[in-house]
């Protein structure tokens, strides 16, 4: 896939707004093609590192990585992409987005603001001006403020064999996927629990829970040191454990922000 492809990255976490965002770009811009349609922010930043493509549209509010975030990122593993937020923000958020010259679609999507932001696509070529789009993320903040959110999880129940175990999540070194439930690791052993990773992220500190791969979410608080490979890999060496945790290229830009 050439870099000068129209291609296109739509992540969306609700099913319904993703297929309606879909039809109105199919009927918008016709020669776009879709590579990737994404319901959260990982699967949306590995999109980005694989396809290279000439736009992407991302929510802002995503489980696990916001697109605040995946924008921050794909400023080097897709630098040429051109980045659309999509957004149900306040008035500030949007007067920031205007003053940065970013195209920003607002929730619900109207066909005419859509066929304006497609026409701006289809006019600019050469890549994102990285120093404005930095400058904007600085304005919103790494995360969107969520002042009715409920607090964070501080403590888990999870199966270990027969027994039922209360885990404080501080404790954890890490969760890992494990089909539809999810692995949670600590220094004293495993056990497993009934929710889904892509739940997990939405309820976990993410000041303090980072996602390193699509199966897998850290404590930073647990990660003893970083080993950068020359594949622009990963390899998180953990305090209290003797395994390894693989990061992925792409994610591996997420720990230089912080």
């Amino acid at each position: 896939m050439s870099e000068t492809a129209l291609t296109c990255v739509v992540a969306e976490d609700e099913a319904l707004l993703r297929e309606a965002l879909l039809k109105q770009l199919r009927q918008a811009w016709p020669e776009l093609q879709v590579v990737a349609e994404c319901e959260d922010g990982a699967s949306a930043l590995e999109a980005l590192a694989e396809h290279k493509p000439r736009v992407a549209f991302l929510d802002i509010r995503m489980p696990g990585l916001t697109g605040l975030e995946v924008a921050a990122a794909a400023a080097e593993v897709a630098p040429q992409t051109q980045i659309v937020f999509v957004t149900a923000y306040d008035q500030y958020a949007i007067d920031a987005f205007e003053r940065g010259a970013v195209d920003y679609l607002l929730k619900p999507i109207s066909p005419a603001r859509l066929e304006t932001t497609v026409q701006r696509l289809q006019a600019r070529t050469g890549n994102n001006d990285a120093a404005t789009l930095a400058a904007l993320l600085d304005r919103l903040g790494t995360r969107p403020p969520a002042p009715s959110a409920a607090p964070p999880l501080t403590w888990i129940t999870a199966s270990a064999g027969r027994e039922t175990r209360l885990i404080l999540v501080d404790e954890v070194a890490y969760f890992r996927a494990d089909n539809k439930y999810t692995t949670v690791v600590t220094a004293e052993g495993e056990a497993l629990l009934r929710t889904p990773i892509r739940e997990l992220l939405a309820v976990l500190d993410p000041s303090t829970f980072k996602q390193i791969h699509r199966s897998t979410i850290v404590n930073l608080k647990a990660i003893a040191g970083i080993v950068r490979d020359d594949a622009g890999r990963g390899t998180v060496r953990l305090k209290s454990r003797p395994e390894t945790l693989s990061v992925s290229a792409p994610f591996m830009t997420l720990f230089r922000h912080m």
